[in-house]
C-alpha cells in the first residue's frame, strides 16, 4: 500500500485540473436554476414525494445554498418540512485533493433537490474524514436553535457519507462514526478503513479511472467488506473527473442508495436488492458484484 498511496498522490495536482476541466465542461455553473421539476402525488414510505424510479432527474425540491462560517457549505431544500417530507435526512460530503465543493456543485444541488440536506466540507483535504463529521456538528447546532429554518426539521437519525478522491477515503473514514449509518465512497483514495464502517456500503470505481484504479484501490475494499453488505459498482466508460459537476453516470444510482437507506424508498431498493435487482444486469455497469449479505438484505 505505500508504494500505491506515492503514486496516488502524485497525481493530485493534475487531478485537481481535470476536475476544474471537467466541472466547466459539464455546465454545471453557478449560474444554473436551483429549482426541480414539481412534486409528484406518490409518498415513499418516509412521506417525502417519490420520484417514481427518476433518481438521475432532478427532484422535487426547490434547492438553496449557503455557507455555514467558514468550514463548511450547505445545499438543502429551500422549504425544508414541505411537500410531505416533515425531516431531512444528512449527507456528509468530502471533495477530491485540492479542489473544493463548487467542483461537485450540480450534484450536490441534484442531492438536494432530493430532499437531504447536503453538508459539504470546504477543505481541500478530506481524507481524515473529520471535516465532513464536523458539518453534523454544524448543522445539529442549527437544528436546536428555534429561530432557524431548520429548527425540528432536521432528521439526524438519517445520515449518510459520500465524497470523491480523497473524499471518497473520507467517507470511509466518516463512516466509521456511530452517527453514520452509511457510505458511498466514489472512487475513492486509499484512506479510511472499510473493516471499521458499521453500516452498509456502496463502493463506485470507474472502468477507465488511472488514477484511483479499481483493481487496486476498489475491488480490494469492497473485498475485504465482508461483516457489513456492500455493493460494487464500476461505472463503464467513467474516468477519475466524471464525478465532477453533475455526477455523470454515477448520479442515479447514489440518489437511489441514499433514497433507500435514508428515505425508505423502496423503488430504490430493487436497484441494489433482491433476486431481480435493476443494476445487477444494467449495461451502465462494467462490473458490479453484491456480497453475501448485501445478497440476502431484505430477502
Amino acid at each position: 500500500m505505500p508504494g500505491i498511496r506515492r503514486a496516488w498522490r502524485r497525481s493530485a495536482a493534475v487531478l485537481a485540473a481535470s476536475l476544474a476541466l471537467s466541472a466547466a465542461l459539464t455546465g454545471q455553473s453557478l449560474a444554473q436554476p436551483d429549482t426541480g421539476p414539481g412534486a409528484t402525488t406518490a409518498h415513499t414510505a418516509a412521506d417525502c414525494p417519490s420520484v417514481g424510479g427518476r433518481w438521475a432527474d432532478d427532484g422535487p425540491f426547490a434547492v438553496t445554498k449557503e455557507r455555514a462560517g467558514l468550514g463548511h457549505t450547505i445545499l438543502r431544500p429551500t422549504e425544508l418540512g414541505s411537500r410531505g417530507c416533515t425531516k431531512h435526512p444528512v449527507i456528509i460530503w468530502g471533495n477530491g485533493t485540492f479542489v473544493t465543493p463548487v467542483i461537485y456543485d450540480g450534484l450536490l444541488k441534484h442531492l438536494a433537490s432530493h430532499g437531504f440536506i447536503v453538508v459539504a466540507a470546504n477543505t481541500t483535504q478530506s481524507g481524515t474524514g473529520h471535516a465532513m463529521l464536523g458539518g453534523l456538528d454544524v448543522v445539529k447546532k442549527t437544528a436546536d436553535d428555534p429561530k432557524s429554518p431548520y429548527y425540528g426539521k432536521v432528521d439526524l437519525e438519517k445520515v449518510g457519507a459520500s465524497g470523491h478522491s480523497q473524499g471518497g477515503g473520507g467517507a470511509i473514514n466518516a463512516g466509521a462514526d456511530p452517527r453514520v449509518d452509511v457510505t458511498v465512497p466514489i472512487e475513492p483514495g486509499p484512506l479510511g478503513s472499510v473493516g471499521a464502517l458499521k453500516g452498509p456500503m456502496f463502493i463506485l470505481g470507474g472502468e477507465h479511472d488511472p488514477v484511483v484504479v479499481p483493481e487496486l484501490l476498489v475491488i480490494p475494499r469492497y473485498e475485504s467488506a465482508d461483516h457489513i453488505p456492500a455493493v460494487y459498482g464500476e461505472l463503464a466508460g467513467a474516468t477519475h473527473v466524471t464525478p465532477a459537476g453533475d455526477g455523470g453516470g454515477f448520479r442515479g444510482p447514489v440518489t437511489a442508495w441514499f433514497r433507500y437507506f435514508l428515505m425508505g424508498d423502496q423503488e430504490a431498493r430493487g436497484e441494489f436488492f433482491g433476486a431481480d435487482c435493476g443494476a445487477c444486469s444494467s449495461p451502465v455497469w462494467s462490473d458490479f458484484r453484491r456480497n453475501a449479505r448485501a445478497t440476502g438484505h431484505g430477502g
